[in-house]
């Protein structure tokens, strides 16, 4: 990370003083943060962080005082840099990193030192240790900093690390061993109060959630939401008849179903079951989609669209139910390799048939599918293609050694490592046609613009259609029409399917003019 501040730590490494270790040089350099740059200031506090990671001797109290001031500053810019990261439409690869990378490092390296505080906590502390009174603001802290880490690993579909929630469980048992797991404690700039218990909770449920069919801005709702609902969900030392995710404290490992048993019963093993929560989110999904305003008393941020709370609603109240979504249709282990090229320009081409079944020209990415079933594959990327590889991107498919593509999204996705990652595709059509749309009501048809559209020819529901458009085309109020064979084919609106950024999926009644 550049930064004005990032080779302090040498400086200072072989020094029991720092800057910061005064507290009038901490006083002066928080006020000389920038105030109007959201990039500059996080960046000097980060360059701060790392500097103080490279002084053993800086006193334990005086570091977490230092720490929380630090993560009190830095809130507000670290608030504007996730909105522009959620809400801003098309994010270049060279700018989604750059905001993922302030904030996602930000909470690693505020996270580190408050581990490092953790390990100074002492009954009788000595000059420079922590007293056992700061554990229950110190765990909610850092059980808060490594949530917020993985969340940001989620934001990029991984790779998520086990180690992290080994450390997770080892900060709530450092407050359990001093009965402070369940003591509240009030965060500057939050309303109400939280516990190491509730916080270990809220990581555990969001990891639970299986979350990776979600984009970036659902997945923040949903956090949200987990949080609102937290007070219904039952937690237990023990396992309960109905008990559906478990986790250790002790392991380098994310929650587990139930479907997986423990091997053996531990006093580190946690549970968790839906309970009431499951009830009240399924009335707030009913209320929603019955056109009802979201409550006042849940806070979501920012406001959001009623479609995209009832989608991230029906995902939370599917995978936290008491019965989690189970398989739709049976996996079938292969190995082969497909043809993939992205977004709805390209498949307009190669459904063209005007250039064959392949276009010399497209820059075509080869996947290796490791299983099929009835709604899609399971794909390996052996390297991870442009910008474009996210949930809900649309691509056209062409198995090795096959003449037909296959129009299909992105529905999960899943980062091994910095360059691999496992998608799931599901197939939304097997034949499909490239047509040109017009208005229906156009006064000159062959003077009107033609939409490049994809008709998707199997799925369907009698005498319908499923169309693949061009972003904020369909439109309710308007019929469209193509050429067939010599004929005009009307497209009356139905309903719309799906939106992104990039594509619109709508439903169609087909009828054939005179």
């Amino acid at each position: 990370m550049l930064n004005k501040v990032a080779n302090l730590g040498g400086l200072f490494a072989q020094k029991s003083e720092h800057p910061l270790a005064d507290a009038r040089e901490l006083r002066k350099v928080l006020a000389e943060l920038p105030k109007d740059n959201a990039f500059k200031t996080l960046d000097e506090i980060a360059g701060w962080l790392e500097s103080l990671a490279g002084v053993a001797e800086f006193p334990a109290d005086r570091l977490y005082e230092v720490l929380q001031q630090f993560e009190e500053a830095a809130a507000p810019h670290l608030k504007r840099l996730s909105q522009e990261y959620f809400y801003t439409a098309r994010l270049s690869k060279s700018e989604e990193k750059r905001l993922w990378s302030i904030n996602y490092g930000f909470w690693t390296l505020l996270a580190d030192a408050y581990e490092r505080c953790l390990q100074a906590v002492s009954d009788k502390p000595r000059a420079g240790e922590l007293a056992k009174s700061a554990l229950p603001l110190l765990t909610v802290r850092l059980i808060i900093a490594l949530g917020r880490k993985l969340k940001w690993e989620q934001f990029h579909y991984g790779p998520l690390s086990g180690e992290l929630w080994r450390r997770l469980g080892a900060a709530l048992l450092a407050a359990e061993a001093a009965d402070a797991g369940g003591k509240a404690v009030a965060l500057p700039g939050r309303s109400g109060m939280s516990t190491p218990v509730q916080e270990y909770q809220k990581v555990m449920l969001f990891q639970a959630a299986s979350l990776d069919s979600l984009l970036p801005v659902e997945i923040e709702v949903a956090e949200r939401l987990i949080a609102h609902f937290l007070p219904g969900f039952v937690y237990t030392e023990k396992v309960l008849v109905d008990s559906v995710y478990w986790s250790d404290l002790t392991l380098a490992q994310p929650p587990q179903r139930l479907a997986r048993m423990p091997a053996r019963a531990q006093a580190t093993q946690r549970f968790i079951k839906p309970g009431p929560a499951h009830a009240e989110m399924l009335a707030m999904l009913d209320s929603l989609e019955r056109g009802g305003d979201v409550p006042a008393e849940i806070s979501l941020g920012a406001a959001y669209p009623a479609k995209l709370l009832v989608r991230v609603l029906r995902h939370l109240t599917a995978y936290l139910a008491p019965i989690p979504p189970q398989r739709q249709h049976d996996r079938h282990r292969v190995k082969h390799r497909m043809s993939v090229l992205h977004g709805l320009v390209n498949a307009f081409v190669v459904f063209s048939g005007e250039f064959g079944g392949r276009p010399a020209g497209l820059q075509m990415e080869s996947w290796v599918v490791e299983n099929v079933s009835r709604g899609g594959f399971g794909a390996l990327l052996s390297s991870i293609p442009g910008e474009w590889l996210r949930v809900g991107a649309l691509i056209a498919m062409q198995p090795e050694g096959g003449d037909n593509w296959l129009v299909g999204v992105i529905r999960r996705c899943h980062r091994e490592t910095e360059n691999d990652a496992r998608v799931g595709i599901q197939v939304l059509a097997r034949q499909a046609v490239s047509v040109e749309l017009r208005i229906r009501s156009a006064s000159s048809y062959a003077a009107a613009a033609g939409v490049p559209a994809l008709l998707l020819q199997d799925g369907n529901a009698p005498d319908e259609l499923r169309v693949v458009l061009p972003p904020a085309t369909f439109d309710q109020r308007e019929s469209l029409e193509y050429a067939e064979g010599g004929r005009r084919v009307s497209l009356t609106p139905l309903a719309l399917i799906e939106q992104t950024s990039d594509y619109e999926v709508g439903r169609y009644r087909r009828s054939v003019a005179g």
